[in-house]
């Protein structure tokens, strides 16, 4: 669906300046919005989202890490050396690397490890951050919003395209290591961290549930990327932005001397969930991520809300 479509017929677009584009004119009071209009401006950005080759190039790096640290460790492993001791505590933290050669289960872990520091944020930070300068870049933000939307619906409708983003992006890494799991490793029951055994049907549930996690622990930096996109009409300076704080926050958590405020940090609790992977699971860090991800969502989502209400559409 085009953008063209998304608008109701008979709306014709508003010149800049004009009533309709300041702040506060943006739909809201003066028009109605029926849900199934904002139904389908939510299908339209979730199609103009992933039809786009850059979305799909991002997808497929993130396939592509499964991939190949699968068949790094098949052609490091097939000469019958080891990567590591075989019990569970064997797997150097929680990449559990040591452990895909006896279930390829543990490549879905490994991966979703591999991906949470880097990969993952740096794409979530590419969408979110184009979310909203993107459009006005390209001129297309003022006419959506004379659209019925209003500015408030197209704010939580581009977040909520974004959060759709952080869950496909996920699954797509841990499908990829799912199948290459089971084509070059064996499956069946596996080893906790804690050492006991679950059904390999268990194992499957933790993944599914270690995925969403991971993805929930992505939307504070879709808020922070949405919020950088509202403060510029340059959709490669918001993403280049986005994915520079996101390193910059990543090597402050890596500091000794900033040990009292790394808590506070987005990313200070990402790999807690390798807790899941304990008998019985471990609750604390990841109650505290899901905490500090709502509550960066909280505060840049409505700093990110703020700005784009007062923001001058020209263009």
């Amino acid at each position: 669906m085009s953008r063209a479509e998304a608008m109701p017929q008979g709306d014709e677009p508003t010149l800049p300046g004009s009533g309709a584009m300041r702040p506060g004119a943006g739909g809201e009071g003066a028009r109605k919005t029926s849900p199934l209009w904002t139904f389908g401006l939510l299908r339209s950005e979730l199609i103009t989202t992933f039809r786009r080759w850059r979305t799909l190039a991002l997808l497929a790096v993130l396939a592509a890490v499964p991939i190949l640290v699968g068949i790094a460790v098949k052609i490091e492993t097939g000469d019958g050396s080891s990567m590591g001791g075989g019990g569970p505590e064997g797997g150097g933290g929680p990449a559990f690397i040591s452990q895909i050669t006896n279930n390829g289960l543990f490549l879905v872990f490994t991966a979703l490890a591999a991906t949470l520091p880097f990969f993952l944020p740096m794409a979530i930070g590419v969408i979110a951050g184009d979310a909203i300068a993107g459009e006005a870049n390209a001129g297309t933000l003022r006419y959506l919003l004379v659209a019925p939307a209003g500015r408030t619906r197209l704010l939580l409708t581009k977040y909520a395209t974004t959060m759709t983003f952080c869950l496909v992006a996920t699954l797509v890494v841990a499908i990829s290591a799912l199948t290459v799991g089971a084509l070059l490793f064996p499956l069946g029951d596996l080893t906790t961290i804690s050492g006991t055994r679950i059904s390999f049907a268990e194992g499957l549930g933790r993944a599914l549930l270690i995925a969403l996690v991971v993805a929930a622990s992505l939307i504070g930096v879709a808020a922070l990327g949405l919020f950088v996109s509202t403060l510029t009409s340059s959709g490669i300076a918001a993403m280049a932005t986005t994915v520079g704080l996101l390193i910059t926050i990543q090597i402050l958590d890596q500091i000794p001397q900033l040990h009292a405020i790394q808590p506070y940090f987005f990313s200070h609790y990402w790999l807690s969930f390798a807790d899941l992977m304990r008998e019985p699971v471990y609750w604390d860090d990841l109650v505290k991520n899901l905490g500090i991800q709502s509550l960066y969502a909280a505060v840049f989502g409505s700093a990110a809300w703020a700005r784009f209400m007062a923001k001058d559409i020209t263009a």
